[in-house]
């Protein structure tokens, strides 16, 4: 039997705040957590679009961000790619979640489309043009890796921690403040 392969993408523009929560979370568990054979894990960042081949070529995607729906900060919601599709009365209202739906959409027409899950979680702040995150939708971030977490290991992916761990504020500092050096190595942090 042929291994599942799955790919976990962090979408979000660190330039707004809170809405680079996806990027955050990919890097942390890059820098936390040991590599699996079976998972590739994505900065998507704001590729939008380029992001589609995944949704092709892998029989599972977990994508994690932002979420606009009106509730209360560090509220996670998790969709598939029916729900998501079928939420019609639903207003998308970041540029992520549309181009999400709009990707879905194209993908659902091709044979070869994989599982797609949608995680997100309401922000705090997305408009003010600030690298970091809210010091309100920071304490919420560790509730939306356990989420993470557990939608990996219903796809079949047990991530084991590593002994020396990275905080997500060392995450969001060099996220927010790139050096060559630093996506070159992000280990030397440990």
């Amino acid at each position: 039997m042929k291994e599942k392969r799955v790919a976990l993408i962090g979408i979000g523009n660190i330039m707004f705040h809170d809405e680079g929560m996806g990027t955050y979370l990919v890097n942390y568990i890059k820098e936390n957590y040991e590599e699996h054979p079976s998972l590739t894990v994505v900065e998507g960042g704001t590729l939008g679009f380029g992001l589609m081949t995944y949704y092709q070529e892998y029989d599972k995607i977990i994508v994690v961000g932002t979420g606009s729906k009106n509730d209360k900060v560090g509220t996670i919601s998790s969709e598939n790619a029916q729900e998501i599709i079928s939420n019609e009365s639903v207003t998308r209202k970041t540029a992520n979640e549309v181009e999400i739906t709009m990707m879905i959409e194209i993908c659902s027409f091709h044979e070869n489309m994989g599982d797609v899950q949608l995680l997100t979680m309401v922000p705090s702040d997305i408009i003010e043009v600030k690298n970091g995150m809210t010091s309100e939708t920071l304490l919420h971030m560790p509730k939306f890796v356990e989420a993470t977490l557990k939608e990996l290991k219903s796809s079949g992916i047990e991530l084991q921690k590593k002994k020396k761990t990275v905080s997500f504020e060392e995450i969001i500092h060099i996220c927010a403040n790139p050096k060559v050096s630093h996506y070159n190595d992000m280990s030397n942090l440990k």
